[in-house]
């Protein structure tokens, strides 16, 4: 079963369809407990990291992460589900997040035009991660939806899995042994992220997909 964790994001609803319509078996759910137990956890996410990681404090639900993560149980994050995941935030002053991938999040350059980024961007796909099974049907240069106005400035960047450009080239998803993340919205991009949630899903080894 898949966790699919509720601390009040607006795409909730989006990912639990999208998640549902390739097959995949799933609970949301606020319950540390239920989380710990998990074969596999999403987190979705909009807005602003502070609010975010203030719920996921208030919950319970940020002390689980580091540790079922650590463990290997297979990790989705998704948009700012991606951004917590780091050190910290430059969001509204700065902020420690949950430091399980180390680096910053800071925003996006004036030189990349319209900020927030929404619409449409191309991910490409680091050479030593063309084959990895998230990306099975996926290619390089995929568009993909996109909704922020903050990036991942990663310390380490061998978990960078693709890049986008937009005024630079930032991080787009991340991969780190069973934890991937990804700064689109998968459930917002037409086939290629059922595609790519699909993928998840059999990665996670919690069942096949049967809708991508």
């Amino acid at each position: 079963m898949i966790a699919v964790i509720n601390y009040g994001a607006g795409n909730l609803p989006n990912v639990v369809r999208a998640l549902q319509r390739v097959g995949a078996p799933l609970v949301v759910t606020d319950d540390p407990n239920v989380i710990r137990s998990a074969q596999a956890v999403v987190l979705p996410g909009v807005g602003a990291t502070a609010d975010t990681m203030a719920s996921l404090r208030h919950l319970g639900i940020a002390e689980v992460l580091p540790a079922i993560i650590a463990a290997g149980t297979p990790f989705l994050g998704i948009c700012v589900g991606m951004q917590v995941l780091l050190s910290e935030s430059e969001e509204f002053g700065l902020h420690s997040c949950l430091n399980i991938i180390q680096g910053t999040v800071r925003r996006l350059p004036e030189s990349a035009g319209k900020i927030p980024q929404i619409g449409w961007n191309q991910i490409h796909i680091t050479p030593p991660f063309r084959d990895h099974p998230l990306f099975d049907g996926v290619p390089d240069g995929a568009d993909v939806y996109f909704v922020h106005s903050y990036y991942c400035a990663v310390a380490d960047e061998s978990v960078i899995a693709a890049r986008t450009d937009y005024g630079l080239a930032f991080p787009s998803v991340i991969i780190r042994n069973r934890l991937a993340a990804v700064q689109f919205h998968p459930e917002k991009s037409g086939d290629y992220g059922l595609r790519l949630l699909a993928n998840f899903v059999r990665w996670s080894g919690v069942s096949h997909s049967i809708g991508a």
